[in-house]
C-alpha cells in the first residue's frame, strides 16, 4: 500500500512520532537550504561560495587546529566516491545522490525471481545490505508524502519532474555509522571526513544493493540525499525517534549515522516504528540548542514551521537552516556539535552505555541527563592524529 501525497496523515504516524497537520505541503528541494545557496541571494554569500570550493582544490587552509591543509586534505579525500558518482552526469543537470537519484548502472533483468515469502525477503535484504558494509537495514512502505515535490536541475536550479519507475511499493533505508573518534573533534574540517567517508560508502552500498535487487528482476532506485526526505522513512521504518537536534536517535549508534535509501518494487515486509522515549528525554534536554554557536537550534516544544527550508505543516523541531549554513560557509566545512554533544552519542556495545540508555529512556531521564553533564568536550584534531601516528 502506498499513501497519497496529498493526504495529511498516514498509518503508523504516531507510533513514528509524526505529527502531520492540515497545512502539509510536500517539499520541493529546490528550497532546500544547500540548494537555495545556488539561487537565493538571501542565503548566497562569498562565504557559501567558499564553503562549496573548498571540497575541491580551491580549500583555504589556515593554522588553527583541525582547519590546516592535511585536515581538509583528509575530509575531501573522504568524499571522493560520492563525488564521482554525484558529477558522472552532472552536464545534464542531475547530480546524483543529491540533486537526482542516482541512475541504474544495470538493467532490471527479464526474468523475475519468485518471492513467495516477502518477510524471508526482508531479512534476506538485511543480510545483503550487511555485507555490503550497511550498519542499519530497515524496510518500510512508500509513503508519498515525503517524496520531493520536484527535483532540481543543477544546470539552472530550476524545478525538475521527481519520478520513479511505476510499482514501487516500498523503500529499504540503511545506517552508515560515522567514526566516534572524528566527530569528537567537531568542527573542524578533520571532523568533515566522518561525514565525507559514509557518504562515500553510502553510495557504493546502495548502488550495490539496488544492482542486487534488479539482478531478481525488479525495480531498485538507489538514493542518497535525492528524491525524498529520509528522516520520516527512517523513523516509520523503526530505525529510530526524532531528536531535538533533528536527527533520528538510534539505540545502535544514537546520533551518529548518515542515512540511506532505496525505492524497490521487490516484494517485502515492513518494520514497525516505535516510540523509544527519545521525544520524553529531549523535552528535558537543551545541550545541542546551548552548544550551538549560532542558536539555530529550538527550544521549547516541537512546533509547525514557516520556514522556506523546513516541510510545511508537520509539528516537529526545526533549526534555523540560514543560522546553521551560515556558519558552515565562515568555517568552509560542516558542522556538527548538536551530534557531538547528543547525551545519546555513545558507544552502546559497552556495559555503562547500555545501563544508561535504559535510564535516558525511561521515567528516570532526569537522573542520566545528570550523569551526562560532563560528556561531549570537544577532543582537539591534533589529538587525533597524534593518536593515529602512534
Amino acid at each position: 500500500m502506498t499513501y497519497r501525497s496529498n493526504h495529511p496523515s498516514g498509518p503508523n504516524d504516531t507510533d513514528a512520532g509524526i505529527i502531520v497537520t492540515d497545512e502539509f505541503e510536500r517539499f520541493s528541494q529546490r528550497n532546500d537550504i544547500f540548494t537555495r545557496a545556488f539561487w537565493d541571494d538571501t542565503v548566497r554569500s562569498k562565504h557559501t561560495d567558499g564553503f562549496f570550493a573548498s571540497y575541491r582544490m580551491e580549500a583555504a587552509p589556515r593554522r588553527g587546529d583541525g582547519f590546516t591543509q592535511r585536515d581538509f586534505a583528509l575530509r575531501n579525500a573522504s568524499w571522493l566516491i560520492s563525488d564521482l558518482v554525484s558529477n558522472r552526469d552532472a552536464e545534464t543537470g542531475k547530480r546524483e545522490g543529491f540533486q537526482a537519484p542516482i541512475a541504474n548502472d544495470t538493467p532490471v533483468a527479464a526474468e523475475r525471481a519468485e518471492i513467495d515469502d516477502p518477510a524471508k525477503m526482508s531479512a534476506e535484504i538485511k543480510r545483503i545490505a550487511a555485507f555490503f558494509g550497511a550498519d542499519l537495514c530497515a524496510v518500510t512502505e512508500l509513503d508519498e508524502r515525503w517524496l520531493y515535490a520536484s527535483r532540481v536541475d543543477t544546470r539552472d536550479m530550476s524545478d525538475a519532474p521527481n519520478d520513479l519507475p511505476a510499482g514501487i511499493t516500498h523503500v529499504i533505508v540503511l545506517g552508515h555509522q560515522m567514526d566516534e573518534d572524528l566527530v569528537a573533534t567537531y568542527p573542524s574540517a578533520l571532523a568533515g571526513a566522518a561525514t565525507g567517508r559514509e557518504y562515500s560508502h553510502e553510495a557504493a552500498i546502495v548502488m550495490q544493493l539496488a544492482a542486487y535487487i534488479r539482478n531478481l528482476g525488479y525495480e531498485a532506485v538507489a538514493s542518497m540525499n535525492d528524491t525524498g526526505l529520509v528522516i520520516p522513512y527512517a523513523l516509520k521504518a523503526g530505525l529510530g525517534e526524532y531528536a531535538r537536534n533533528q536527527m533520528v536517535i538510534t539505540p545502535d549508534f544514537g546520533p551518529r549515522l548518515r542515512f540511506s535509501k532505496i525505492f524497490t518494487s521487490l516484494p517485502l515486509s515492513s518494520d514497525a516504528p516505535k516510540k523509544l522515549g527519545v521525544a520524553e528525554f529531549c523535552n528535558v534536554c537543551t545541550k545541542c540548542a546551548d552548544a550551538c554557536p549560532v542558536k539555530a537550534l529550538p527550544y521549547g516544544a516541537p512546533d509547525v514551521s514557516t520556514q522556506t527550508s523546513s516541510i510545511k505543516g508537520v509539528r516537529k523541531w526545526t533549526s534555523d537552516a540560514k543560522k546553521c549554513f551560515g556558519f558552515w560557509a565562515k568555517m568552509s566545512t560542516d558542522c556538527a556539535i548538536c551530534m557531538r554533544v547528543c547525551p545519546f552519542n555513545r558507544d552502546f556495545t559497552k556495559w555503562q552505555h547500555k545501563i544508561w540508555l535504559k535510564l535516558a529512556l525511561s521515567p528516570l531521564r532526569k537522573v542520566a541527563l545528570w550523569l551526562d553533564k560532563h560528556r561531549g568536550a570537544r577532543v582537539k584534531p591534533a589529538e587525533w592524529w597524534a593518536k593515529d601516528m602512534k
